[in-house]
């Protein structure tokens, strides 16, 4: 409303008054007066601006990232009232909604703190009672740092001795030679993908660029193709079959994005976030050919790699799978990327990762190299880390035992939590959870009342996200919507992380199936 309408308004007001008093009345003037004045100068002050919303970049407008919405906003300001003593009907605030392992009270791997406490305070290797094998890491790395510091600028791919650990590491993995030239450190997987994703910013037969992503998907891609002005083609996973690749489902959302764009390339994520699912070789060979058959680079998004739970299930990479199909497809475009964020290691914090590049043309991947090479480097800290994952303590190495055992550990407590989780939801009238075979969420369906939905409507929310708010206000438990990572139309879904602590988790399923419970009898 513009300054002279409230004027006007607080005449009516005063005009209409003659059963209030006249100082009431005339408080009520000053006031709008004020708010007047307020808003004046507050239309000044923007006049003056260079940046405004209206000539902000279009697609910083467009881009969303659900993982860390207003849901997630929210629940830290529950966290400071809890803090200030503020009455709730719950202790504390569970963040179910990213897998942030830590933060949710995973203990770091005793081999990766070591070197990285050797590597920021040399003296330690010295004065410290390390292992053996953690100074010597810890030396290797400062060789290759100037000024035998981590606080240097390291080359803008990474060290090279990371790098060609990182090779070896692949190697081993798919039993087929890796060239550590072809290996890129980065801040995280995210930086990586984002990196390649400029590549195709670009108009193809004059048609946009668009990149082909699995529906459920994680918010990173839709916001980084919002960013960078591409286009999303969304292929929907099969829930049916536990969330596997349809190649009918490809060719149509293909056919589809072709309309009006120029599709280029397609993301796999493989163990999969937000759905758990792990890839049979069978999907692999068949995304492949498909990608083939449209010339389509591949990015596959790897970083659950460590997270298989499943007996029946196994971690196949696609530069494996793509190598043994032999010509025409061994040739084909392929970026990979791996991080120490997630695994049995969760170093969110760290942002260490690396991508593999294969069969890029020679000058495409030198303009690459120069673009991150704008970037200057990643966190040498994160590459720290890096190397102890993909070089962990050898059979006979001091650290060896203590390393493998923390690690077994960790998957172990993963993999149980993943059962309970599942069983849990599926125990509840309602829900639908397919089995969590990796990585570290679960992604169930769950029947929403009709009412649920009329009253969603009337807030201005979508269902699941209705749902996901009155979860957070009357539990404390924050998850991400569904909606936030796509879902089939008509159905919801919620994502949900396997990370809290045995206890926290238990208190968690029992608050939230207490809460549906009543939600559902309210606005059935």
């Amino acid at each position: 409303m513009s300054p002279v309408k409230m004027i006007r308004g607080a005449s009516r007001v005063w005009s209409g008054s003659t059963a209030r008093s006249v100082r009431a009345a005339a408080d009520e003037l000053v006031l709008v007066s004020r708010i007047s004045n307020g808003i004046t100068r507050l239309q000044r002050t923007m006049a003056t601006k260079v940046i405004t919303p209206e000539n902000l970049n279009p697609n910083l407008v467009k881009l969303e990232y659900a993982v860390r919405g207003p849901l997630v906003i929210r629940a830290t300001e529950i966290e400071k009232e809890l803090q200030k003593g503020a009455q709730k009907p719950f202790k504390q605030v569970i963040k179910a909604n990213i897998g942030d392992a830590h933060a949710m009270g995973q203990v770091p791997i005793t081999f990766i703190r070591q070197v990285l406490a050797c590597v920021a305070l040399p003296e330690l290797i010295k004065t410290g009672d390390f292992p053996e094998d953690v100074k010597k890491r810890a030396e290797d790395i400062l060789d290759g740092c100037g000024g035998r510091s981590v606080g240097s600028y390291s080359a803008s791919h990474g060290i090279e001795l990371i790098r060609r650990h990182v090779a070896e590491y692949i190697a081993r993995r798919d039993g087929h030679p890796c060239d550590w030239n072809n290996v890129c450190l980065s801040g995280g997987a995210s930086a990586g993908i984002k990196n390649c994703l400029q590549m195709f910013v670009n108009r193809v037969d004059g048609k946009p660029s668009a990149v082909m992503i699995p529906i459920p998907q994680y918010p990173l891609y839709t916001a980084s193709l919002a960013e960078y002005g591409l286009e999303a083609v969304g292929y929907f996973l099969d829930e049916e079959t536990n969330w596997g690749l349809d190649v009918q489902e490809l060719q149509r959302a293909y056919e589809k994005g072709s309309e009006n764009s120029s599709v280029r390339a397609i993301v796999v994520i493989n163990p999969g976030n937000p759905t758990g699912q792990v890839l049979t070789r069978q999907n692999i060979e068949e995304l492949i050919a498909f990608a083939h058959k449209h010339r389509l680079f591949i990015f596959a998004d790897e970083v659950y790699q460590d997270n298989v739970y499943d007996a029946k299930s196994e971690f196949i990479s696609f530069k494996k799978v793509l190598t043994e199909m032999g010509a025409p497809f061994s040739g084909m475009e392929l970026a990979s990327f791996m991080s120490v964020s997630k695994g049995y290691m969760g170093e969110c914090g760290l942002r260490g990762g690396w991508m593999e590049l294969l069969n890029l043309q020679p000058t495409v991947q030198a303009h690459l190299y120069k673009t991150i090479s704008a970037m200057l480097c990643p966190s040498v800290l994160g590459q720290v880390a890096v190397d102890c994952v993909a070089k962990p303590p050898a059979p006979g190495e001091p650290s060896h035992e203590r390393w493998l055992r923390e690690k077994a550990g960790v998957l172990r407590a993963l993999r149980e939590r993943a059962a309970m989780v599942v069983d849990a939801f599926n125990s509840m009238p309602g829900f639908a959870c397919r089995p969590v075979q990796g990585a570290m969420y679960a992604f169930p369906r769950l029947a929403l009342p009709p009412r649920a939905a009329q009253a969603a409507a009337r807030a201005q929310q979508a269902p699941d996200v209705f749902y996901a708010f009155r979860l957070l206000e009357e539990t404390g438990i924050c998850i991400v919507p569904g909606s936030g990572f796509g879902q089939r139309p008509g159905t919801y879904h919620f994502r949900t992380t396997i990370l809290p602590q045995r206890d926290v988790l238990r208190t968690m399923l029992d608050a939230f199936k207490k809460f549906h419970e009543e939600f559902t009898r309210e606005f059935s």
